[in-house]
Order: structure tokens, then sequence, then C-alpha cells
């Protein structure tokens, strides 16, 4: 069964210097019980596409075609009432930021409680739900840990809380915008491990969002590579980071400083810019930065199959 299924996904922004073409023709599943990565460089829409799943795309921006179906339902064209009863029970998010996303003037637990108005528990019923969940993200002390304010956790267990909050009234689906990002190394791993961990005890399913590829092939089944607003590549981690068909993928892949065998001063990467999206390229969108450009590049490539469930969106593919 698939929880998200976005189908030919195109999102576009008004700017005073014309139409900005965000995502275009973005298609992809989640399925229940897994977790998908979408991964990709700064610039590549990741945050575009959460917003518009969640209804949280700016004034000027608008979903121009396609469809977000979750659980059989067209989130693009869901009423803001339908939207915000979905939010929270049907579809949590853990931002990248905890402090950003907690209030640093109420306690944790007045949070906690105030975010299951839905659930007509009583306010002890609330508490103790929140005292569980704050015991199963590792927060020492739970019951103490209501009083206390944001500020009195350090970075980890702040992300943890925000965590226990998303994961509250066991949602369908979660999306994870960059949890780990501001996290060290160490906190990092924990942070993967509690997640695969709850999810595995909830069951629901995971959008995870992130630049960072060592996380993605830790914590994700399937992964959506994404450049420049299109979906280049998409499989399972095994078959996009084994073998990887998308030349972009390739060369993301090759910056990643965890492959490189030697000491250098000089990291990888790849030359060129992201295209200016008010003026996508005719053909590929990655062919002014491809060094296997060929003339049919000038010319929109089709998402090609690798293999069951690995595809590619080039024309070089096949050779």
């Amino acid at each position: 069964m698939t929880v998200l299924s976005i189908h030919n996904l195109n999102v576009t922004f008004a700017t005073e210097g014309g139409e900005l073409h965000a995502l275009k023709d973005v298609s992809f599943e989640v399925p229940e019980r897994r977790i998908v990565g979408i991964v990709g460089e700064s610039g590549c829409g990741k945050s575009t596409l959460i917003n518009a799943i969640l209804g949280l795309l700016a004034d000027n921006g608008r979903v121009s075609g396609g469809e977000i179906l979750f659980q059989g339902r067209d989130l693009a064209r869901l009423a803001p009432r339908e939207m915000n009863a979905l939010r929270g029970p049907q579809i949590a998010t853990v931002f990248q930021d905890p402090m950003g996303a907690l209030n640093p003037v109420i306690s944790v637990g007045r949070q906690m409680t105030n975010i299951q108005y839905r659930s007509g528990l009583s306010k002890s019923e609330k508490t103790e739900r929140a005292v569980a969940m704050l015991r199963r993200v590792r927060i020492p002390d739970p019951e103490a840990a209501l009083a206390r304010f944001p500020h009195q956790f350090s970075g980890g267990m702040k992300q943890r809380i925000a965590i226990a909050m998303a994961l509250m009234m066991e949602p369908a689906l979660l999306i994870a915008d960059e949890p780990t990002t501001a996290l060290d190394a160490t906190l990092e791993v924990a942070t993967i491990e509690l997640l695969q961990e709850l999810q595995a005890q909830i069951g629901c399913s995971v959008l995870f969002i992130s630049h960072h590829l060592g996380v993605i092939a830790e914590l994700c089944e399937d992964v959506v590579v994404m450049y420049a607003g299109e979906v280049v590549e998409r499989g399972t981690t095994r078959q996009v980071f084994h073998t990887p068909r998308h030349p972009y993928t390739e060369r993301l892949l090759d910056c990643d400083p965890a492959r490189q065998s030697s000491r250098t001063r000089h990291l990888p990467t790849i030359p060129g810019e992201i295209p200016d999206l008010r003026d996508r390229p005719p053909g590929c969108v990655f062919a002014p930065r491809c060094r296997r450009r060929a003339p049919i590049c000038d010319t929109p490539p089709p998402e090609e199959a690798v293999q069951s469930g690995h595809l590619a969106r080039c024309h070089m593919v096949t050779t």
C-alpha cells in the first residue's frame, strides 16, 4: 500500500522577473512502513516539495499541475480546513531547527499537551501520554522535563523533543526536514537510530529530506535524487548508491567527502551552477553541467527503467 503518491507535480512562483518553475513533473511514491529519502544540493527543490505537500507554499506560489495523493486524497485540492485536520494527526513534520519549532516561552509539557487538543483526552491523560513519549525518545527524567523550557535542553535533546511531539499522534506520514543537520556526528548517529526505532514501533512512513549522503544511505530504504526541481533518479538506496545511472547522481556521489581515499586540500565539485528556473534549458536540465552531454540532450529526456524499481531521467541510461 502507498501512503503518499506524487504524480507529475509542478509548482510555480510569481516573481518580478517572471514565473519561476520551482518543481517540474515530480513523481515518486512513499510506500507504507518505509523510509524514503530525498537528496540533492541546495536549490534542488526539497523545501518547496515539503511545503507543497503540507499546503504551506508562500502566497506567490501555487501547484500548477499534478497530484499529491495522501491515502487517496489529493492534498493540492483540499480546503484549508481539511488540510488543517490532517496536519498533526495524519501528517507530522520535524524541522531542521528544533529551537525554531519549539516556543521558547512555553514549557515543554504545556506544548506537548496543547498539540493534543484534538485527541479528546483529559488533561491528566495528555500529560501521561507526553511523559510516555519523552521516555520513548530517551529524555532523562521525563516527568521533570515537562516543567522545563526549550532553552534548558541541549540541541540534541531539543531535537528529540521535536521528534516526540511530531510522533505524539502516531501519524501515517512523518516528514523529516534535515533533522540532523545542526547536530554533531555522535548525536547524528543517535538520532538516526532513534528515528529507525520509532518508525518501526509506530509503523509510520517517513519522508526524510537531506543533502547528507551518508545519512540517507544509513537511514533510508528508497531514495529520490532531485536536481533543479526535477527528479533525475529514483530507486532503492542500494540501487542508486551502488549503480547510479544519471550523470548528476554519479557526480554527487563522487563529491562525497567520505568517498575520498586520500587526504586532499581540494574536494571535488560539480562545475557550473544550477540553471535559472525562470528560464529552464529546453532539454535535460543537467545538460549544461554534464560531462557526457550529447546533441540529443537538447531534447527533454524520458524516465528510463534501469531495472525493476530503478529509474533515471537521462538519454544516456541505456548507453
